[in-house]
């Protein structure tokens, strides 16, 4: 590897030449909008001279491209139709009237049945308000009759198998079901890592996706973000090795897979045994705190401890973004500044304990709870349901739910706030993670009420930044709230530590990220490639990349 120019497009659309460090593909299994940390790594990736191309997912066919700062950002289309094995295809004994094709099937004769109805009905008020009679009219009323009677029969059967499909889903999804436990101990039995193949077989659709154009990239890192992708990343990275080109394989693992809630026990046991299979692959293994870095070094039997880059705020956003006009929280809200408010930032569900919060609204009755929570092209189910709970309370006058911003705002949107909030529920990710509201909390200067999940509260009371409470406990939130509440300015002077928020930003995290490339990559450029000048000169076709 050595030093080689690319043609980059710049502001006003000409042609640019820049020199870059080396080729890195990132992986991710999502749009990239809605993810803060992937968009972080793609951006301080290229300003520290890496040439970043970042491949994510498209719900439709085709491609979609922009750039993020210096990095692209392609979006491609991924086949859905493997993640539709033949376990749910085929009837079950279990509940063999069901419909087969995992019940996409029951909203076709449901359908089919309503527009039966609707035909039925015209034909109803076409007879009785047209001017035909005798042996005509007789004829339309009994086929009319006929009908009616076939659609109530057909109609009854339908929903039957449609009820037979429903329980045979529900079914299907209950992890601690002997029916879904046994094939996944006989398959892991049989297969041991090998087995997500048979467990989750819809792992493929990355590879088909995703493969080709990783290994037409060429690239001399590759990056995968979380554990769908780990198996992409790994095969690509043997490929190009079978090839004769040294490409490393940075696996970055946003969490700990055997914690997650389990959409089925197939599925969880799928996600875990494909992670198994390739950790060793990993020539770097990347995650998000310490904790979870010890769980991974013994699950996995890594050779050292993986490096831990936290999922901390920008201090200094892009050019392109220091511009947007940043919202104000209380204005948002409609109250004033001597109205005390709570913050709470991230995705609603009865594990993150919002809920815990709006009931302390009934006896905290000056305070506003903001929620920077409603993604703004989807329905939330948990924040629908959360206002009808604030509704029942007689507290939704003081709950304002606001659509996300984006997250090199959320600090200084969240800034007006008296404190933040952060309810979490005891579960294994909860324990080991500094979450990304976490960090945002601290460098909006808030005050913080979060409860005792291990990582968050020993950090907190470390520091000093806030009080801790115990999960789930109303009344002990009420005391950490009031006592926040009371002394904020004795809690936010936590901040005033030399050096907290700079060791807690992203340019930070982004130090400890460069390093490690370049540690993998020993003979690339260093860093102070990507500021020196190109002399004006236009890259040679021939140099488009790094060489392979």
């Amino acid at each position: 590897m050595g030093e080689a120019e690319t043609e980059i497009m710049d502001v006003n659309g000409a042609a640019a030449a820049r020199r870059t460090r080396g080729r890195v593909v990132m992986l991710v299994d999502n749009g990239v909008k809605g993810d803060s940390r992937v968009q972080k790594s793609a951006r301080s990736a290229a300003e520290a001279g890496w040439e970043v191309i970042l491949l994510g997912r498209q719900t439709g066919p085709g491609e979609t491209s922009w750039r993020l700062g210096d990095a692209e950002v392609r979006l491609l289309s991924v086949p859905t139709d493997v993640g539709d094995p033949a376990y749910v295809r085929r009837r079950s004994p279990r509940r063999p009237l069901a419909y087969p094709a995992g019940g996409r099937y029951v909203n076709y004769r449901l359908d089919t049945m309503k527009a039966w109805r609707a035909d039925i009905v015209a034909r109803m008020a076409r007879l009785r308000t047209g001017q035909a009679g005798g042996p005509a009219r007789l004829l339309e009323q009994a086929r009319i009759l006929a009908n009616r009677v076939g659609l109530a029969i057909v109609w009854r059967w339908v929903r039957f198998r449609a009820r037979e499909t429903r329980l045979l889903r529900d079914g299907r999804r209950d992890p601690d079901a002997w029916t879904n436990r046994l094939p996944v101990v006989f398959w892991k039995a049989l297969l041991g890592n090998r087995s997500w193949r048979r467990l989750d077989p819809a792992l493929w659709q990355w590879e088909l996706g995703f493969g080709r154009v990783i290994d037409e990239l060429e690239p001399d890192l590759i990056h995968a973000h979380d554990f769908k992708m780990i198996g992409v990343g790994a095969r690509a990275a043997a490929r190009a090795r079978r090839d004769g080109r040294p490409v490393k394989f940075v696996w970055d693992a946003h969490e700990y897979v055997p914690g997650l809630r389990p959409l089925t026990a197939r599925w969880l046991a799928g996600q875990v045994t494909h992670e198994r299979e390739y950790a060793q692959h990993a020539d770097a293994v990347v995650t998000v705190s310490t904790a979870l870095a010890e769980l991974l070094r013994d699950a996995h039997k890594l050779p050292e401890l993986p490096t831990v880059v936290m999922n901390a705020p920008v201090m200094t956003p892009g050019e392109e973004e220091s511009g947007a006009p940043v919202p104000d929280l209380r204005t948002l809200c409609g109250i004033g500044p001597e109205t005390p408010l709570l913050a709470y930032s991230g995705g609603i569900n009865p594990v993150r304990g919002v809920d815990l919060v709006v009931e302390a609204l009934t006896s905290l009755p000056d305070v506003h709870l903001a929620m920077l929570s409603l993604h703004p092209t989807a329905h939330n189910k948990g924040a629908e349901e959360l206002r009808l709970r604030a509704v029942e309370l007689g507290v939704a006058d003081r709950i304002h739910l606001l659509p996300y911003v984006p997250h090199w705002q959320v600090s200084r949107v969240l800034a007006s706030a008296d404190a933040a909030v952060s309810p979490l529920h005891h579960l294994l990710n909860h324990e080991i993670a500094l979450s990304n509201k976490f960090f945002e909390y601290s460098h909006a200067r808030l005050p913080l009420v979060v409860s005792d999940v291990r990582t968050m509260s020993e950090v907190v009371r470390s520091t000093g930044q806030g009080e801790v409470f115990r999960a789930q406990d109303l009344t002990d939130f009420l005391r950490a709230v009031k006592l926040v509440l009371a002394e904020s300015e004795k809690y936010r002077a936590a901040y005033d530590r030399p050096g907290l928020l700079a060791e807690w930003s992203w340019e930070a995290q982004a130090e400890i990220l460069d390093r490690l490339y370049a540690r993998l990559l020993p003979h690339a450029p260093g860093r102070e490639l990507a500021e020196a000048p190109v002399n004006g000169l236009r890259p040679d076709p021939a140099l488009s990349a790094s060489p392979r």
